[in-house]
């Protein structure tokens, strides 16, 4: 399923993500997944949280630098070769995989993976008939 991604930029101190996290709790935004990627002078925080464009705006409003992208949540068989046979499916379709991280929590036995690809539109129909 295609979903709406955040990449947030912070400066590499102290406080950052807090204050992207306070800000977001304050406003009962509800954080899905996670992830942070440095370089030397600042991080990039990438967010899938339930109200993106809220949450997007009240970054932004509190002088945060965000960036929303599409991205694919893909359940994923939480057992071992579960991630293996979702890749499989990935590269038969010859759809490359820029990063993709982890969500928070499962349900059913399903983890849930996140997908930053080349074609998320074709990843995500290539998947629909699987899930």
């Amino acid at each position: 399923m295609m979903i709406q991604q955040l990449s947030v930029f912070l400066e590499n101190r102290a406080g950052q993500l807090s204050s992207v996290t306070e800000l977001l709790a304050q406003n009962h935004v509800d954080m899905q997944a996670l992830n942070i990627a440095e370089t030397a002078d600042y991080g990039v925080l990438r967010l899938i949280v339930d109200m993106p464009q809220r949450a997007a705006g009240l970054l932004r409003e509190n002088g945060f630098i965000v960036r929303e992208t599409p991205v694919v949540l893909i359940p994923v068989s939480d057992k071992p070769g579960g991630l293996n046979a979702v890749l499989n499916t990935i590269a038969a379709a010859n759809i490359d995989i820029e990063y993709m991280y982890s969500g928070m929590g499962q349900k059913n036995g399903l983890a849930y993976m996140i997908f930053r690809v080349s074609e998320p539109e074709k990843l995500d129909s290539v998947l629909s008939g699987l899930f």
